[in-house]
């Protein structure tokens, strides 16, 4: 397969013009509609999907609020249900679930009846324990078919998941499962990454001395004899019974909460966000499909579809691959790095699974695609790419240069293989975020494409970019804003009394009644958008203090927590630069004791604390020694004013003298602004 015959969004355009008698003259008024007849537009998703409930819903959408949109009700859904309607089908057709591989390139596939058959004995087993829906179950896992299907059997029997990469330490793990109370632990005894073991029990078993509400423990070891007195993942799934056979996943409220996932603001422990199992399957069949056009692996159109988007099981990627098996697509996984070694780097590896996987669609964080042509990687020497056809980034932008330099080398490649596709390769760039875990931005295999630049608004998504009197503008960056209610918007945050937390997150910039059109809140997302009046947009970066390294948000609260538990540290501060295209560079500001010097040693203490309370991924591109850290009169500390000033905004506008605590120590960071602007000026 080189391509689908007909992109399918085209197919949904002609589906609207049978079924609806709606034409469109452009994507742009097609977009306009959906977001306009929010009731028109979800039905037809609904209905193209062919969605289906025991139940009838009563309304579409019954309140039009944000937050507290009520959406389907009546309707009875499960995730795991929509799953496993293709079971049949798909193995029929001869294709796998899921193909997997980890660093030693051994490709494991993984049957739908495999999957749905080691669901339901996991689903049985949580249900003798005594698992009912609403019930957490958290897991320590990496990216690997057992967490999938683990996940798939907690959503069939409505239980929550919520789930940590093993390679965050467990300060980073405790502050997001402590919050939610789980009843079931499912962990691994190690995990293999860059070439290295790396022993998990301790952490694991810090993770049981600190989870008191944990009733059950299961345990995950791919060793050959583990030895434990704790249940066994693998001998779970093993199992085989009546109860097993005839198991199916329970019919739930639209709005069921289906997982727990984790964005990080710069204050507080990090937000346990819950989303909807009807919200996530009604947003993320058109976005899959419509926008990043990965179609059904048994349908004629895009026969033999394999989607593979690199990810940890802590970035909402995850869920995102996982979403495409709600499409009836065989999900591509791969566990460990995706650039080899810290001695021996290979940023060829991934590619090397995607030849042998045979994957068509393939994705990553924009850094992964950046260090591959920093690493000059020879894509004809990875293996058979032929049936490679599209390419997706996301996570930071990527820049024109980085998607250039691969188009060049996929177009020598299509001389060779003879893949039409990639002679003019076509990008699903994206931008969205864990807190709705959707894209507000992405791709169109219709509309022309730019380097550097993403293709549309996705339907449904009411986006705008407002300048800083909260009017929507063009051509000028601006806040990415949603001006509409959208289904896979959080329920709410775990544990939050009166939703105070998420209406602070997402709805206290543009509150009820901002603009004096009576209209209600707006959804303020936390990035800079530009729309340009073609309808292609580009993303800036962050727009308040939230870390994105390599397209994983963390709050800087919980860097601080890191770092300032050292007797040598008092006080600290973090930016991240990443905007305008440009990489993520993240100083680290530090008031130390007297008499204690920033050498190399005291840098390594920061950095080792930072790996052991959080991950390698946060650590900073530089150390600085400073005087003070700046503070406003109630204390907080000023990292977006610091920020924009070393994005080179004039200090009147982003810094109020007035409201600081400590205006005297601006001069150090006005003379390093000045410094890091003059040394990268012409950077973008």
């Amino acid at each position: 397969m080189t391509a689908p015959y007909v992109p399918q969004i085209a197919l949904y355009r002609r589906w609207l013009e049978e079924q609806r008698g709606l034409s469109f003259s452009s994507f742009e008024d097609m977009r306009q509609w959906s977001v306009r007849d929010l009731d028109a537009y979800w039905q037809s998703i609904w209905d193209y999907f062919d969605l289906r409930s025991p139940t009838p819903h009563r309304a579409v959408l019954a309140e039009r609020k944000m937050p507290g949109a009520v959406w389907f009700p009546g309707a009875s859904v499960n995730y795991a249900q929509q799953v496993f309607r293709h079971v049949e089908a798909a193995d029929a057709a001869g294709l796998a679930a899921i193909v997997s591989s980890g660093e030693d390139g051994v490709l494991k596939a993984t049957s739908w009846p495999e999957l749905r058959r080691q669901a339901a004995a996991l689903a049985v087993h949580l249900r003798e324990k005594g698992v009912k829906p609403g019930d957490r179950v958290a897991a320590y896992l990496p990216n690997i078919p057992e967490t999938i299907i683990a996940f798939l059997a907690t959503a069939s029997l409505g239980a929550i998941w919520s789930v940590c990469a093993p390679d965050m330490a467990a300060p980073a793990v405790i502050d997001r499962f402590k919050q939610i109370e789980p009843k079931v632990l499912i962990a691994c005894d190690a995990v293999t990454y860059a070439g290295r073991r790396h022993d998990r029990r301790a952490v694991v078993d810090e993770l049981r001395r600190s989870l008191p509400t944990v009733k059950h423990f299961i345990l995950h070891s791919d060793a050959e004899s583990a030895e434990t007195a704790d249940p066994l993942l693998s001998a779970i799934f093993a199992r085989r019974s009546p109860a097993i056979d005839t198991f199916e996943p329970v019919w739930l409220p639209f709005d069921h909460p289906l997982w727990i996932v984790y964005s990080s603001g710069t204050t507080g422990l990090p937000k346990p966000i819950v989303h909807s199992h009807g919200g996530i399957i009604i947003v993320v069949l058109p976005l899959n499909t419509l926008h990043n056009d990965i179609g059904c692996s048994y349908q004629p159109n895009s026969f033999g579809e394999r989607f593979h988007w690199y990810s940890s099981t802590g970035w909402i990627m995850w869920n995102c691959q996982v979403n495409a098996l709600l499409g009836g697509t065989t999900c591509c996984i791969f566990d460990g790095s995706p650039g080899g070694s810290k001695d021996k780097p290979d940023w060829t590896t991934l590619w090397r699974f995607v030849a042998d996987a045979q994957v068509t669609v393939f994705g990553a964080g924009a850094a992964f695609f950046a260090n591959c042509t920093k690493a000059e990687i020879d894509l004809g020497a990875v293996g058979n790419l032929s049936r490679l056809r599209a390419l997706g980034s996301t996570g930071s932008p990527l820049s024109a240069d980085t998607q250039a330099w691969f188009n060049e080398r996929f177009a020598a490649l299509s001389k060779v293989n003879g893949n039409a596709a990639q002679a003019d390769m076509w990008w699903a760039n994206i931008s969205g975020g864990t807190d709705f875990a959707g894209a507000f931005i992405g791709g169109n295999r219709e509309l022309p494409q730019t380097p550097g630049t993403m293709q549309c608004r996705i339907l449904g998504c009411a986006v705008e970019a407002f300048n800083e009197q909260g009017r929507p503008v063009i051509d000028e960056v601006g806040e990415l804003v949603c001006t509409e209610p959208l289904p896979s918007m959080p329920l709410r945050f775990w544990n939050d009394p009166g939703d105070a937390r998420y209406r602070a997150s997402y709805f206290e910039t543009y509150p009820d009644n901002f603009d004096g059109t009576g209209r209600g809140p707006v959804w303020r997302h936390g990035d800079w958008l530009k729309v340009a009046a073609d309808g292609s947009c580009v993303i800036y970066g962050r727009s308040d203090a939230t870390i994105n390294r390599h397209g994983l948000r963390m709050g800087t609260s919980e860097l601080y927590s890191a770092i300032e538990a050292l007797p040598e540290i008092l006080d600290s501060m973090v930016v991240d630069l990443e905007y305008l295209g440009r990489e993520s560079y993240m100083p680290l500001f530090v008031v130390l004791r007297d008499g204690i010097a920033l050498d190399e040693a005291m840098k390594a203490r920061i950095n080792k604390a930072i790996e052991a309370g959080l991950s390698r991924r946060f650590l900073p591109n530089e150390i600085f020694q400073v005087p003070e850290i700046p503070r406003t009169l109630s204390g907080k500390k000023q990292e977006l004013p610091i920020k924009k000033l070393l994005l080179g905004h004039p200090i009147e506008k982003v810094i109020n003298k007035d409201a600081m605590a400590n205006p005297g120590c601006l001069e150090w960071y006005l003379a390093f602004a000045g410094d890091y602007l003059q040394k990268n000026a012409g950077a973008a």
